[in-house]
């Protein structure tokens, strides 16, 4: 029962900071969160950690729980970071590519396409931002895994808040004719494919959606 609360809390904030109800900044109160939810506070605190660990929140010593306000600039640089990276983990994916790698990252690119078709926006952006690191782990690159892991969840209450529905059905095409390109071993294509997706991922994220609340009840009266 305890871990079902605590995981309808986290859904229930989640949705409404990646809906816009919830502005970067507001203070999440943890009696009234429990009020609401009609919970005790161990559960709410539960919850606001695990959003801290997502990056969707920060957790300030003796200040508490605050939504957390991602910085446009901060997403740029990562992405220019990634764009670095990506292209010579591509590069080296097809040099040791073979079949198990290819049906695993395929597979994940349909677990990707359900989950954009279900209109599950946490649920695709986790596995579209995974598919990266995905990649790495199949090279069997630890080190490289944990520094996408880093870098994507950065910016990932960005790309969760400005991501609309038309770019993750792109990024999904773009990953299947990325692991085309891996199949048939076009390095060139490969490497090519890959920094364009980067580029338009980040450029298609919208930063002038409507401006969210700061109150809580009325953020999460749906």
């Amino acid at each position: 029962m305890e871990t079902s609360s605590t995981h309808h809390i986290v859904e229930s904030l989640t949705r409404a900071i990646v809906e816009h109800r919830l502005h970067p900044g507001t203070k999440l109160a943890e009696q009234k969160l429990a009020d609401h939810f009609g919970v005790s506070r161990t559960l709410v605190r539960q919850a606001l950690f695990q959003l801290a660990q997502n990056r969707l929140i920060r957790l300030e010593p003796a200040r508490g729980a605050f939504v957390a306000s991602p910085s446009v600039d901060e997403a740029k640089q990562v992405f220019a970071v990634r764009r670095m990276l990506e292209a010579e983990m591509t590069r080296a994916f097809v040099r040791q590519v073979t079949p198990a790698k290819l049906k695993a990252l395929r597979e994940h690119v349909a677990q990707e396409k359900q989950a954009v078709d279900n209109q599950d926006v946490p649920g695709r952006t986790e596995l579209l931002g995974d598919f990266h690191v995905r990649m790495a782990e199949l090279m069997g690159n630890e080190v490289l895994a944990e520094l996408l892991r880093e870098l994507i969840s950065r910016c990932a209450l960005i790309t969760l808040m400005y991501q609309s529905t038309h770019a993750a059905e792109h990024s999904n095409e773009e990953h299947g004719e990325i692991v085309k390109a891996l199949a048939a071993r076009d390095e060139e294509l490969a490497v090519r494919l890959m920094n364009d997706h980067l580029l338009n991922v980040e450029q298609a994220l919208t930063f002038d959606r409507k401006r969210p609340t700061n109150d809580i009840a009325m953020a999460l009266a749906t």
